[in-house]
């Protein structure tokens, strides 16, 4: 009996033991899992935060691409915003207590360009530019122009009947801003800044070519702005008589190869240019051969798809990117077939 007696208490022992041991590898499972669940809510908290930071800031003209952090320039009087607008074109100015916007985006970036101006603090423009009529220029125009309070109105001669027209000039009118079409050679004050007509001028059957052409002067700092001006836009420009050479050449058509002869670089003969076009977009921009040429001229390149918003700064002397400019001097297209 003392046997039968010790067995049972044995097997009881091992069953127990093996119950404790299950119940331990079971607690430990929870434990695990629980830790896990923890792990997999604070990441992704951490990457809402993040990805809400990126967003904000890149809605207020902070840079985040950048590898270092750029010292702003002391006594900065001018300051310009190549904004990302994806495959489009918008760029705020501000001098002293003035800002004027040229473009607006596309009708997609509405809100964008509406947030980033708000971020700013901007309440009131004092010219609104839409290079020329088509939408990835003035598509975001009509919100702008309603919501803020905006002075004059800068368009070319050339219209365009379809929806996005009539609603930038349907805003003009209710917001009963003075809407000026542009001419070569006329000069307008901005703040301690100002800006010469510089296109468009000659009839072309191309919208492109009728962009509205800005050459700001602030101090010894000069900035070109041609919208998308073709070939045939910028030998009108070339034969103006006016003196085209800017520190910063705002490169037309979005880096397209029908745009940025040699000839027109050669006359404007900028140390740096800005490309504003969207990653990969359809139209393969910027090309190789502007890119190339860039290159082969040494001259400092900064793209929106590949930096976002481009801010730079000047005191009327010097200038100063508060980003590095780009090293990667890819094609839309080879960008294109590289994430496909």
């Amino acid at each position: 009996m003392y046997l039968v007696l010790q067995h049972r208490r044995e097997c009881k022992n091992r069953m127990d033991k093996q119950s404790y041991k299950a119940k331990s590898k079971k607690r430990y499972r929870s434990k695990k899992q629980k830790f896990l669940l923890l792990f997999l809510v604070l990441a992704g908290i951490l990457a809402l935060g993040i990805w809400s930071q990126n967003k904000k800031a890149g809605e207020s003209g902070q840079n985040l691409n950048s590898s270092e952090t750029i010292k702003p320039l002391e006594n900065a009087g001018l300051e310009i915003h190549y904004i990302d607008v994806g495959q489009g074109d918008a760029t705020l100015l501000l001098c002293g207590e003035e800002a004027m916007l040229i473009d607006g985006g596309g009708n997609e970036m509405e809100g964008r360009i509406r947030r980033y101006l708000k971020n700013l603090g901007i309440k009131e423009l004092a010219y609104v530019v839409g290079t020329h009529p088509d939408a990835d220029h003035i598509g975001g125009l009509d919100e702008v122009i309603s919501v803020f309070d905006c002075n004059r109105v800068i368009l070319p001669e050339i219209k365009r009947d379809n929806v996005t027209y009539r609603d930038v000039t349907d805003a003009i009118r209710y917001r009963r801003a003075e809407e000026l079409t542009a001419k070569v050679g006329e000069v307008y004050p901005f703040g301690e800044a100002s800006f010469t007509i510089v296109a468009p001028e000659g009839s072309y059957e191309e919208f492109n070519n009728h962009s509205v052409g800005l050459l700001f002067t602030y101090g010894e700092t000069r900035f070109l702005f041609v919208g998308d001006a073709e070939g045939p836009a910028e030998e009108q420009m070339l034969g103006s008589g006016i003196d085209l050479h800017a520190d910063v050449l705002k490169i037309g058509h979005h880096g397209s190869s029908d745009s940025t002869s040699q000839a027109f670089l050669d006359a404007v003969k900028p140390t740096h240019a800005v490309i504003s076009c969207g990653r990969a977009n359809e139209h393969g921009h910027p090309h190789t051969r502007v890119l190339n040429l860039l290159k082969k001229r040494d001259i400092s390149v900064y793209r929106t798809d590949l930096q976002g918003t481009v801010v730079l700064q000047s005191d009327g002397r010097v200038i100063r990117f508060l980003t590095e400019p780009t090293l990667d001097f890819t094609s839309g297209w080879d960008l294109q077939a590289g994430e496909n």
